[in-house]
């Protein structure tokens, strides 16, 4: 009995586990195991009843009155309303003018818009599928095959969750009490550099085997400049003054990532309006599929604090550091290194939002009070490292199976010619490739911290 009083937080963890393999609502599943194991540590002697007076105020401090997190429903709005606007196939079908003579130009320019729309949405879900609707049919139809289209249309649809402005960066930045701003201005070279790096396999496969991406027609495309021109800018100067609006702002300090959402929601109904998509039916469709993205998202922080709270109580820090202790993971790299590998393989069977809540709390106070010289100068620079440092890893839960969701999202959408089969076969080198990024961060800490310094975000 005295045993499982001093490993009630273990214990926690792995009936955490156990209920999320099982399918429960993982909201549910985060504040009930929280409330049981509150319950069972005022058995054990080891948590005051006193402490769940505490939890409501919490929850209540946490989210609901959270400012940060009001920029959460800002960009979901945004993101649904662009998707439905349009203005992804005009750029689509730009790109593929641009870039038909390069080796694998119709995959590099499926990558350069989930890119350019990335900086746009910061929605996986509609990225995604809005990808696969408008390129998936153009690249099978010229020749592409099944695995390199599905696989360059699922890893452009991730980049969102990496590229300001990202949800996952809001939601991470308010956790570990950390800038947006700063946060966002951090994780916009990591993201290109992770763009670039797919643009760079797809060109040297469609070289080492063009059966796998053939050229486009040289005739494909407006036949005068003028034309070209026209075509370029108004595929161009949408999303380009959409990201100089909200990311802009808030680089130049006039707005914080809240006013910025609500700023980008506006420029993205202009948008529609342009296009001649803006209506009735279409703006109800954007609300109800907005407030339940919102919905599930809160619902998930709500469980997920009351975790954190109870775990963190029942002496979990502690734990952790006694199991990395008699594992032998001692140093500060020894045991980051661990946490990578860690949520990687949680990224197999968790969603990001998920693996973010559980973890962060958990080891992101831990590492901060050990030494990663001469790679980092202050604690400051530590925290924002890790926080992109896991940001860039979590791109892979998006793309790994069985419950990677981009798959999800993407299953649902494809032709029946296209199996998951495809699909798991497409996805593997552009895991890899993400790894790499991992990799690239860990050594090169600058990748991440450069911007931030040249902004004077660190001084």
């Amino acid at each position: 009995m005295e045993w499982i009083a001093d490993h009630l937080a273990v214990l926690m963890f792995l009936v955490l586990t156990v209920i999320m393999f099982v399918g429960y609502p993982v909201a549910f599943v985060l504040g009930g195991v929280a409330l049981a194991f509150g319950a069972l540590g005022i058995v054990f002697d080891v948590f005051r009843p006193a402490q769940f007076g505490s939890l409501m105020p919490r929850i209540f401090g946490q989210a609901v009155q959270n400012p940060v997190l009001i920029a959460v429903p800002m960009f979901v709005f945004m993101g649904t309303i662009l998707e439905k606007s349009g203005v992804a196939d005009e750029l689509l079908k730009a790109l593929q003018v641009l870039t038909r003579r390069i080796p694998g130009g119709l995959a590099m320019s499926v990558t350069i818009m989930g890119t350019i729309m990335a900086a746009t949405t910061g929605i996986v879900g509609a990225s995604v599928i809005m990808l696969t609707l408008i390129a998936l049919p153009t690249m099978l139809a010229a020749g592409y095959s099944k695995e390199l289209s599905v696989g360059t249309i699922a890893s452009a649809g991730t980049l969102g969750i990496l590229i300001p402005p990202s949800i996952m960066l809001v939601i991470m930045g308010d956790l570990l009490t950390i800038s947006v701003g700063t946060l966002f201005t951090a994780a916009i070279v990591p993201g290109l550099a992770l763009s670039m790096v797919y643009l760079v396999y797809q060109g040297a496969l469609a070289f080492a085997k063009p059966h796998l991406a053939p050229p486009l027609h040289a005739d494909i495309g407006p036949k005068s400049s003028g034309e070209m021109w026209r075509m370029v800018l108004r595929s161009f100067l949408p999303p380009a003054a959409l990201i100089f609006v909200v990311l802009g702002s808030i680089f130049g300090g006039f707005a914080t990532p809240t006013e910025a959402g609500g700023t980008g929601s506006a420029g993205a109904l202009v948008l529609a309006a342009w296009n001649k998509r803006l209506n009735m039916k279409m703006l109800r469709e954007v609300i109800e599929s907005s407030a339940l993205t919102n919905a599930l998202v809160f619902f998930i922080i709500f469980g997920a604090t009351l975790f954190s709270f109870v775990f963190r109580a029942l002496g979990g820090d502690d734990l952790v550091v006694e199991i990395l202790t008699a594992l032998g993971i001692n140093s500060g790299w020894e045991i980051m290194i661990f946490v990578m590998v860690l949520v990687f393989i949680m990224g197999f069977f968790f969603d990001w939002l998920e693996i973010c809540l559980i973890v962060l709390p958990i080891f992101a106070p831990i590492l901060s009070k050990l030494s990663f010289e001469p790679h980092l100068a202050t604690n400051k620079d530590f925290m924002l490292w890790f926080t992109v440092l896991i940001a860039v890893n979590l791109q892979t839960a998006f793309l790994t199976p069985p419950f990677g969701f981009a798959l999800f999202y993407m299953k649902g959408t494809v032709p029946k010619s296209v199996n998951m089969g495809h699909i798991y076969r497409g996805i593997i080198p552009f895991v890899v490739l993400q790894l790499l990024a991992v990799v690239l961060c860990l050594i090169f800490p600058e990748l991440v911290l450069w911007l931030p310094r040249r902004f004077g975000f660190l001084d």
